[in-house]
């Protein structure tokens, strides 16, 4: 599932492919997603202008002039690309296609989900802040509510994994079980440590590699293992810098001890036995 990088990666994208542009026409396709679209979509956004994308934790916000949003979350499998008329569409099979707009110069923003556990809402931008998928969300990675103090507090006598406490969209938006895995390894900190009892220090680690990975990982455009694509329909490229996930039994670039793969929040949890205490 896109986590915070995937999904920034993509709104960086978008702001300069669509941001500005106009919504000449809408389609939506005959299979449901998650949530039916609401009535009178298509006329709903024919005519208006894409104004700016914003990220909230896993969620893409596009911004229209009309004062209405559409919130999309990719879900399993979900992708949202820009085709113009030089975009290789061959590896997205067209039934997928779900939601189609054309823009005022003859491209098409396109959500393409196999598995249809992705959302497109369209909400007016007042009510954003109490959108139920939105609501409670802890916060984002990147500003200054989050830091070491912060974390601290909220780990403070908690008997949840630590694993499971970052992974937590309540305490923070947006990380997921890949990086979770990846700061977690950079910080030296092991996954199944109960939160309440990792120590400051282990704490302020983990807060700055979580900025570090995430960062990165933008850099590289998220992370690709089956489905993500990103908007021009290309993969993620983080996938060949990942120090620990997915490489059970592999030797550890640190110090060569196998990694191994524990289930943590019914999660696969990859690890450093030697390195992460």
């Amino acid at each position: 599932m896109p986590e915070l990088p995937e999904v920034e990666s993509l709104r960086r994208m978008l702001l300069r492919s669509v941001a500005g542009r106009t919504i000449v026409a809408a389609r939506i396709g005959r299979l449901p997603l998650r949530r039916r679209a609401i009535p009178n979509f298509g006329a709903r956004v024919r005519g208006k202008t894409i104004e700016g994308i914003d990220r909230r934790a896993k969620y893409l916000i596009i911004r229209l002039d009309s004062g209405d949003a559409l919130v999309a979350h990719l879900g399993m499998s979900g992708s949202l690309t820009c085709r113009d008329v030089d975009f290789d569409s061959s590896e997205f099979d067209p039934k997928h296609d779900h939601i189609e707009f054309q823009l005022d110069n003859q491209s098409r923003l396109v959500f393409n989900d196999p598995r249809r556990f992705g959302i497109f809402r369209m909400v007016p931008r007042r009510e954003l802040d109490d959108l139920r998928e939105l609501k409670g969300l802890g916060p984002e990675p990147f500003s200054p509510e989050f830091n070491a103090e912060y974390l601290a507090g909220q780990a403070r006598e908690r008997r949840v994994a630590i694993k499971n406490l970052l992974m937590d969209q309540k305490i923070v938006a947006g990380v997921g079980n890949i990086y979770a895995s990846e700061i977690l390894f950079r910080a030296r900190v092991r996954p199944t440590r109960r939160a309440g009892r990792v120590k400051p220090d282990e704490i302020a680690r983990i807060a700055r590699f979580t900025r570090i990975v995430l960062h990165d990982a933008i850099d590289g455009r998220g992370t690709t293992f089956r489905n993500y694509r990103d908007s021009e329909g290309r993969p993620g490229t983080f996938a060949d810098r990942l120090q620990v996930y997915g490489r059970e039994g592999e030797p550890c670039y640190r110090c060569r001890t196998p990694i191994r793969n524990v289930v943590v929040g019914q999660r696969a949890s990859f690890f450093c036995p030697r390195c992460q205490k």
